[in-house]
């Protein structure tokens, strides 16, 4: 964290500093899409930002990262110890560790619904234990409280130009489709975790299954099915993108490029995997880096001109939102298998 981002949200407390700088490490080093668009925000609403994806990353490194050394009972331990640090700091505004910290203070200060915080922690646990989805329903619980929570989170920080409830929809749905994209780009790293975002349904319906994802990642053998299947899953994570393109023009104006830039780029990670041949069994798909710097240099020129009518507006008025969208996504060929809800 920069001095002058913490000095533009009025945090001075030393400790409290250290929380927020902590959480920006963790945001840089496993965030990097959704750290560049956070750049685009004003500097006073980055730290809460940071705090609500480090804590994200914290917890999510509990259930993976450290499962490389730490058996199922370590690491349901670890978390929840998280939990009833996480309760305390929330009901406290306090916590010695770092990250709680920096989470309860922004919770308080943006009037965040403890609620959300809780489903989270809930979906982590699942983590440990499910290790696939039987439907696209089933997955749906579970990213409520993995992704459509994160949206939730950030909708105070981010700020609206309507009553928060209008627009929460569209922002859990946002939260949906990242993680959705983080799915399919991940499906093979997945696999080695023992895990299997991609419904069973869904590979059903293309002759596919478990143990014919493991087979082509074994042997980095390709098969037409496993490929129709993952066409079939990025058309359903591009349907969720469609719902969550209202929400943008319902953003604070200031806000608006961030996730507009971040919605440009994870839906580029679609992009990248069709680009691809869906080849994500065998390697990781990646948005390449002139891909990121023009969208970088559009959502500056963005926060520009939304500074500047925000500037000119008449004393007592507020810029209304703008009608623009995002720009498009690339649509494929493939029909949604099943339209989710959020």
């Amino acid at each position: 964290m920069t001095a002058r981002e913490l000095d533009a949200a009025g945090i001075t407390d030393p400790s409290l500093r250290h929380a927020y700088t902590r959480c920006r490490e963790l945001n840089a080093r496993h965030g990097k899409t959704y750290f560049l668009a956070t750049r685009l925000l004003p500097a006073h609403r980055r730290p809460a930002v940071h705090a609500l994806y480090g804590f994200a990353r914290w917890a999510d490194d509990i259930v993976d990262s450290q499962g490389s050394h730490r058996n199922s009972p370590e690491r349901a331990a670890a978390l929840e110890e998280l939990s009833t640090s996480l309760r305390h700091g929330l009901s406290t505004r306090s916590s010695t560790e770092p990250v709680v910290h920096a989470l309860a203070d922004t919770a308080h200060r943006y009037e965040i619904d403890p609620r959300h915080f809780h489903d989270f922690m809930t979906a982590m646990r699942d983590d440990l234990t499910v290790t696939d989805y039987p439907t696209y329903a089933d997955l749906c619980r579970y990213m409520h409280g993995s992704a459509g929570v994160i949206g939730l989170q950030m909708l105070p920080v981010l700020g609206a130009t309507v009553p928060r409830t209008e627009a929460e929809p569209y922002a859990a749905a946002l939260g949906v489709a990242f993680q959705l994209t983080n799915f399919l780009r991940d499906v093979g790293e997945d696999l080695d975790r023992g895990r299997v975002y991609v419904p069973a349904d869904l590979l059903n319906a293309y002759g596919v299954d478990r143990d014919h994802l493991q087979w082509s990642r074994d042997t980095c053998r390709r098969d037409t099915r496993i490929t129709r299947a993952l066409r079939a899953f990025e058309a359903l994570t591009r349907g969720i993108y469609r719902q969550a393109v209202p929400g943008i023009a319902l953003l604070s104006p200031v806000s608006r490029p961030c996730i507009r830039s971040a919605f440009v780029l994870y839906s580029g990670i679609l992009d990248a995997v069709a680009d691809d041949g869906y080849n994500v069994l065998h390697r990781r798909a990646v948005v390449p880096r002139r891909r990121r710097a023009v969208v970088a240099l559009d959502g500056l020129a963005r926060i520009m001109h939304a500074r500047i009518r925000h500037r000119s507006a008449p004393t007592g008025d507020s810029p209304q939102p703008s009608n623009s969208a995002p720009a498009p996504v690339r649509s494929r060929p493939a029909a949604l298998v099943r339209r989710g809800t959020a």
